[in-house]
């Protein structure tokens, strides 16, 4: 059975895969897991519920939550009610969700905890919705959802049958979710996806992960992420385990603990996990730390395929042995695949997991787009490291004349949610989406993005600058883990960097500079003159008009919480740019 309704992952699941394990989440420091028949009951418990509790089809729920195998029960209960799910990040603030409560025009609330309960109480009572705000937690004194489950069970024989007859006239381009881009700029727009777009994405991307009955697989994207949501549904249809850590603090110890296959990413965690193993290695003294170095720099130069010749493969063998096969320990000892998308992967860190027996599959795509455009088939003769992928089947691509990247096929969304006007800026004549990212084909099909083409600024000599390239090239320093490159309509590039504190600080250690806090540290004049060091030897590098010739060291690591990244870790430049115009005034001060 080949799905084409999201709802139809359960039917299949139930006969193909009858799994103790279907769904599982660490909570109190204990794994609980559901079995499929366990899954599949309790969604329709969550039909049957809604219906009893007044809702119908066409109506919209949100839903804000850590990753947790109730987010599924929601989904599939929604979908086969023909209820629009509305899944939310929990990083926003207030004014955020009351805009989109009221904007979704969302008739009941869902959320994971207490906070985010009162986060959602001021959109909720402005909606009128304030008695249909449930939580998943058990907290005093809040509505359980649990209520529906209750109302579900107690009427099924009420409803079963409107379920079944409510299934039946659910078409494949049905409007099947409402998702609100992260945004990078102004409010969100509500993304409107079909069954279509959602199923026809998890089974190419299924095609290329090849995950079986056996595997387990390490949710970290939030599903809200159409992203996390693609991998989370692809890995039900491979008939896989889904697990669920506890929070992104304890991924390390969960990998090792269900000794997990692989786990969904975006750049930002591979920085994050290679800068651990980085600094493990640091410790580590005489030939051992050599051994180790030596095979980092051997995997940065690695090729699929044979293609580094004999000596290279020899010499890697012997690298895996030593040391390649204790990372993989350390991430659970079975660990062969991580999904990759959301924003740009540096080339060096793909090739060294890949070195090291981890398949990093890439992905290229938008929310708009449900998401995949473009994924990176492993097979012989379908690979290139460094790209984004090839095309999944039944979407179309076209690179236009100003190297914006144009889409066309299946993926493409209904449009955005009561904004005809945007949703008609979104498309060209010919029916092409415009997805505001700039690329190249190479070879005629190997996709690169290089930047997103409202980020490209021209400096007061006519010189363009991509700065996600730039910011790729810089941050493969040690030094450095964030930074943002800035200049437009000046004579030159410049840029603000957040050190990594942590290396920093074992770097002053070892020459017994003292200091009391990150602002003490970043003005110390050995770590300017570190940095300034780092930055001359990264510009050699570089093409004139690319070197960075100024910078400024910030003591803020840029978060989600702290307004500086959007919820899945992309730069919000506007808002950096505006929290230190005073800084970047004394840039160019002079």
């Amino acid at each position: 059975m080949t799905p084409t309704r999201t709802f139809d992952l359960l039917e299949r699941y139930e006969e193909k895969f009858q799994k103790e394990k279907a769904l599982s989440v660490k909570r109190g420091g204990k794994w609980l897991s559901w079995s499929t028949s366990g899954y599949l009951e309790t969604c329709y418990y969550v039909a049957y519920g809604l219906f009893e509790m007044g809702l119908k089809k066409g109506d919209k729920i949100l839903t804000a939550t850590n990753n947790r195998p109730e987010w599924n029960f929601m989904d599939h209960g929604m979908a086969m009610c023909g209820i629009i799910h509305v899944p939310v990040y929990t990083s926003l603030n207030e004014d955020e969700y009351k805009y989109i409560i009221n904007h979704s025009e969302a008739k009941m609330i869902i959320v994971s905890d207490r906070k985010l309960s009162e986060k959602m109480k001021k959109g909720a009572v402005d909606a009128g919705i304030e008695n249909n705000l449930f939580v998943f937690d058990d907290v005093e004194g809040l509505p359980s959802w649990e209520i529906i489950i209750d109302a579900g069970k107690k009427n099924r024989e009420k409803w079963g049958k409107m379920v079944e007859e409510i299934k039946s006239t659910i078409k494949e381009k049905d409007f099947a979710s409402l998702l609100y881009t992260s945004g990078t700029t102004g409010k969100p727009k509500g993304v409107m996806l079909s069954h279509e777009n959602l199923v026809k994405n998890f089974l190419a991307a299924a095609e290329i992960f090849k995950l079986g009955e056996n595997d387990k697989y390490l949710s970290i994207l939030p599903l809200c992420h159409v992203g996390g949501r693609m991998g989370n549904y692809q890995t039900q249809y491979s008939g896989s385990g889904i697990y669920y850590a506890e929070s992104m603090g304890t991924f390390a110890k969960a990998m090792k603990e269900i000794e997990a296959d692989g786990f969904d990413a975006v750049p930002r965690v591979l920085e994050k996990v290679y800068d651990n193993i980085i600094s493990k290695g640091k410790q580590l003294t005489g030939v051992k730390k050599k051994l180790f170095f030596w095979a980092v720099n051997l995997g940065f130069k690695y090729n699929v395929y044979g293609k580094n010749g004999w000596w290279y493969r020899k010499r890697l063998a012997f690298a895996d042995k030593v040391i390649f096969t204790k990372w993989r320990e350390a991430l659970g000892g079975r660990v062969r695949l991580i999904g990759c998308g959301g924003a740009s992967l540096q080339p060096r860190l793909e090739r060294l997991f890949w070195a090291a027996g981890v398949r990093v599959i890439n992905m290229y795509g938008l929310t708009e787009t449900s998401p995949i455009i473009t994924i990176s088939n492993t097979e012989k003769g379908k690979f290139k490291l460094g790209s984004v992928g090839t095309l999944i089947d039944g979407v179309e691509l076209k690179i236009s004349e100003d190297g914006e990247i144009l889409c066309r096929g299946h993926n493409v969304m209904l449009g955005y949610y009561k904004d005809n006007e945007m949703t008609k800026a979104a498309f060209d004549n010919e029916g092409w989406f415009h997805t505001g990212d700039i690329g190249h084909l190479e070879d005629g099909k190997f996709l690169k993005v290089t930047d997103r083409k409202k980020e490209i600024f021209k400096l007061s000599n006519g010189k363009f600058i991509a700065p996600q390239v730039l910011e790729g090239v810089f941050k493969q320093s040690e030094m450095i883990d964030q930074l943002m490159v800035i200049g437009e309509s000046q004579k030159f590039a410049s840029a603000l960097v957040v050190p990594d504190f942590e290396a920093m600080g074992k770097w002053c250690d070892s020459r017994n500079i003292s200091f009391s806090n990150h602002d003490e540290m970043i003005c110390m004049p050995e770590v300017q003159h570190a940095y300034q060091d780092e930055f001359n030897k990264i510009n050699k590098s570089l093409s004139d008009h690319e070197k960075i010739l100024r910078f400024r060291l910030v003591s803020e690591v840029w978060t989600p919480e702290s307004g500086m990244l959007s919820p899945t870790l992309k730069l919000k430049r506007k808002e950096v740019h505006d929290r230190y115009s005073k800084l970047i005034e004394t840039i160019y001060a002079h």
